[in-house]
């Protein structure tokens, strides 16, 4: 049994909830084996300093997504085959996050996926460092919207803009950090889902920077978000479910990844039957579009593509709490 899921089993007991991975729940074989492939790849394409050499592997969010791969297997990340991996990683993001203001990288994409996976590290990673820069890279996300004319974000910490991709992002790091203990405010995550809503149509999905333009991409990411902040009745999320279950075959041309991981997770939180109608479609893609080396291509870089591409099928695991209903 991996070590996060009794981690996770002992803390969910002591709250008194059940494990949110049931013996009920067996796990594809074929899952179990693209996901350990995958996993060998990123292990052995890892470099010393912790990232990877491809196009996009370099980038403190791309890191922070392989931590969540890792991580989601239930890798023991102090004493397990992968330790090593997910320390170099950790190294790689803290050196990347500015002393001063705690940004990490350099642009809010790679602050709010590092972020996040700070925050699914903490409490389970034998590292005093994670709690000090993880609650400085909240404080800039928190200083960011409190700028921004629009309570959201954008590129960077001083843009006043937004848009639905980076503002989803940051409300998952917010809610990740707060789901390990961290402080954040109730407005923080209410103001960023207002301004989410604003991007809504009456049809349940989202668009980039206004309610035109929808797309299933963006959709997925503002019912994740919905989920995740336990606001599942909130006016317009069935409608977006339902937008979401209308375009089960749709792939993303330009993000296919990107796509892949929030609308495993949009579906799960909304309903077992639909995810698991999705989760049959999304192991078949996969397994046919897998590399015999274990990574998946992509424009983004091969680090990206399969990070996002394990991170889609992890549901079917369950261990990190950011994947708790």
């Amino acid at each position: 049994m991996k070590f996060l899921f009794l981690f996770i089993a002992a803390s969910s007991l002591a709250l008194g909830q059940a494990p949110f991975l049931r013996e009920t729940d067996p796990i594809p074989p074929q899952v179990e084996t693209m996901y350990e492939k995958g996993l060998r790849y990123l292990s052995r394409s890892q470099g010393a300093d912790g990232s990877w050499a491809d196009q996009t592997g370099g980038e403190p969010g791309v890191v922070g997504l392989c931590i969540l791969a890792f991580l989601a297997h239930g890798e023991d990340p102090n004493h397990g085959p992968y330790a090593k991996n997910i320390s170099k990683c950790l190294d790689y993001l803290l050196g990347e996050q500015n002393r001063s203001n705690g940004y990490i990288g350099n642009s809010m994409y790679n602050h709010g996926f590092a972020t996040l996976a700070l925050a699914e590290c903490y409490g389970v990673v034998n590292d005093s460092r994670v709690a000090p820069a993880l609650s400085k890279a909240v404080d800039l996300i928190l200083s960011a919207q409190k700028r921004n004319r629009f309570s959201a974000w954008r590129y960077t910490p001083e843009s006043m803009d937004a848009d639905t991709t980076v503002s989803g992002c940051q409300l998952v790091a917010l809610l990740g950090a707060r789901n390990a203990g961290i402080p954040v405010p109730d407005k923080a995550i209410e103001d960023g889902l207002s301004y989410m809503a604003r991007c809504r149509n009456s049809e349940g999905g989202y668009g980039y920077t206004s309610a035109s333009g929808d797309k299933p991409t963006l959709t997925a990411i503002g019912v994740t978000c919905l989920s995740l902040a336990k606001q599942k009745d909130e006016k317009g999320y069935q409608a977006s479910v339902n937008y979401l279950q209308n375009n089960m075959n749709y792939r993303d041309r330009f993000y296919p990844f990107y796509f892949e991981y929030y609308m495993s997770q949009a579906l799960f939180h909304a309903d077992e039957e639909i995810w698991q109608e999705w989760n049959s479609k999304n192991i078949r893609y996969l397994s046919a579009s897998q590399n015999r080396d274990g990574w998946w291509e992509g424009g983004k870089g091969k680090a990206f593509s399969t990070s996002g591409a394990l991170l889609s099928l992890a549901l079917n695991y369950r261990f990190l709490p950011v994947y708790e209903k």
